[in-house]
Parts: structure tokens; C-alpha cells; sequence
């Protein structure tokens, strides 16, 4: 157990906590220290300032103490404090959902810039919704927007039917068991994922707080990491009410995937007797790498473009 005194000032727990992580050699973020203190401790952040001489305490050392533990034992902090923040909003987290990652921030940044205005009525679908992140950081910017949430995990749904009601979005979103788009009926005017894309040999390789704390379902995509994005295409393309004509179907990549994905794209649209796509944009995320392809849903009455 790691030695925290409990006559440690805050500040001074925080400094011994930093030394201590480092000296375990850990990959950590430089804020892992201050989220574990604040978390052990009950404190708000206003804290550091207001109490940051204090004592923490017998029971804070504990608490402290085993925080610490888990983190110098390889887990991540977001799994030790139990939730984690995207798009500014708090989100719960559960064994059956990933951390969510600011790269996929980029995935709401470009479906805002689609829809253009963002207070009409829409229909949003998120496929594979684990804590509901996607979900729920759209509906808070679009005031009239209902959406659902589809996952295979049980416990992703009620994790991200949890987080929907925490962030006030909750009698605007559903949140179903389903497996990609099976038994869904439209018609939708925003289709967004973040699905698995990892290829299957590669996962052994993950960094050991991926390979060991996130589902291996919402990582696996299958021999090529290309699985989920087949049936996502096709599933859609095969039910023109699914997504209407002029809808934006916006996909999570892996940052080596944008041409793959754009091909699969292009098949369908060639074999599709119901519709068709067209790439509208490819994004990148804030480090550059390829994170994000967006698509549209073409008039299956209308010509199709060349693919």
C-alpha cells in the first residue's frame, strides 16, 4: 500500500502521488495525481485553492491510498473514478463501455457541421452508443433533436440510459439492444458511430489499460478491423427508410482506415438497389491523424455518382 501520511497537506499528497506514479512508470496523464486526490478526498476543484494546506486526513489517506494502488497496478484513472468527461459533460462509465477519448470529440464536431441548423427537428441513430457519449454530447446541442441509442451489451444500455438522465437529455433519447442496424426502422436524419475497428492481431498489442479495462467488444473489427463498417454500410444501404434522402451517416475510423472505408462505401453504392452514398468530408482529429468520414445519403431515384 502505498505510504500517505494522513498529516500530508493536499498539495503536498498530490506532489507524493505524482513521485509515486512515476516511479511505477506508468504512462499517465500529468492531471492524474489532482483527479485522483480530488476523487478519494470528495473535493471540487475549487478545493486546491481553498484547501490546499489542509490535512487529508486518516480516512482521506486511506481512500487515497487505494486510489493509488489501483492506478501504479496499470488501471486507467477514468475506470478508478468511474466516470469521465467528453464534450464537457459527465459520463459513467461501466465494464461494458470504453473511456470515451477526445478523438472522437471530432465525430460531434463534424455532425454539427452537417446539420447546419441546429434547431429543426431531427432524428439521430447511434450505433454501438456504449456510455452514450455520442448520443447524448448531440442532443445537447441540438434542443429539438430525439434520438436512439442501439448496443449489443446489456450493460452499456443502462449505463448510457443513466448518462442521458444525468445530463438532462434523458426524455429525448431510447436506448435499444440490437446489433447494428437489424430490426431498426426509420426514417433517421443522422446516422453516427464509433464502432470497433482494431484489427483482431493486433489487440494483444494494445497498451495495457486498453487491453485489460476495455471491452474487447467494442475494440474487435474482426480479421481486417473492417467488420463493423460492412454492416453498418450495408445495413443502411438496404433500407431506404433508414436513413432518408439527404441524411448524414458519420463514421469513427482508425486513423490508417479512410481509404478502406471509402471503398467499402463505393461497393455498396454499386450493388445497392435502395440507395446510395457519397463521401461528403474526411476530418482529422486535433493530433492530424484521419479520424472521421462522413457520408450522404443519395435519392435512390437520382442518378448515383461514379465510384
Amino acid at each position: 500500500m502505498p505510504d500517505l501520511a494522513p498529516d500530508l497537506s493536499l498539495h503536498q499528497a498530490i506532489r507524493r502521488i505524482e513521485a509515486l506514479i512515476a516511479r511505477a512508470d506508468i504512462a499517465g496523464g500529468p492531471g492524474d495525481a489532482r483527479f485522483l486526490a480530488l476523487y478519494s478526498l470528495g473535493l471540487r476543484p475549487i478545493d486546491l485553492t481553498l484547501r490546499g494546506d489542509a490535512p487529508i486526513g486518516q480516512t482521506g489517506a486511506e481512500r487515497l491510498a487505494d486510489a493509488v494502488r489501483r492506478r501504479i497496478a496499470g488501471e486507467p484513472v477514468a475506470r478508478i473514478l468511474g466516470e469521465w468527461e467528453f464534450w464537457g459533460l459527465p459520463f459513467r462509465l461501466s465494464a461494458e463501455t470504453l473511456v470515451p477519448r477526445p478523438d472522437t470529440e471530432t465525430l460531434v464536431e463534424a455532425a454539427l457541421a452537417e446539420i447546419g441548423d441546429r434547431h429543426r427537428r431531427l432524428r439521430i441513430l447511434d450505433l454501438g452508443t456504449g456510455s452514450g457519449c455520442l448520443l447524448v454530447a448531440l442532443l445537447s446541442e441540438l434542443p429539438q433533436a430525439f434520438g436512439i441509442g442501439l448496443d449489443r451489451a446489456y450493460g452499456a444500455l443502462a449505463t448510457a440510459r443513466a448518462n442521458a438522465a444525468l445530463n438532462g437529455v434523458g426524455h429525448r433519447a431510447a436506448f435499444v439492444s440490437g446489433d447494428w442496424c437489424a430490426s431498426l426502422t426509420g426514417a433517421f436524419d443522422l446516422i453516427v458511430s464509433n464502432p470497433p475497428y482494431i484489427v483482431r492481431e493486433v489487440l494483444p498489442t494494445l497498451s495495457r489499460d486498453v487491453r485489460l479495462h476495455d471491452p474487447r467488444l467494442a475494440l474487435d473489427g474482426g480479421a481486417d478491423g473492417l467488420d463493423a463498417y460492412r454492416a453498418i454500410l450495408a445495413g443502411v444501404s438496404a433500407d431506404p427508410h433508414l436513413l432518408g434522402a439527404g441524411g448524414i451517416l458519420a463514421l469513427e475510423i482508425g486513423y490508417d482506415q479512410a481509404e478502406a472505408v471509402t471503398r467499402l462505401a463505393e461497393a455498396v453504392t454499386r450493388l445497392a438497389e435502395a440507395g446510395s452514398f457519397e463521401t461528403v468530408g474526411l476530418r482529422q482529429d486535433l493530433a492530424g491523424h484521419d479520424r472521421v468520414l462522413v457520408f450522404r445519403r443519395l435519392d435512390p431515384t437520382g442518378p448515383r455518382p461514379r465510384c
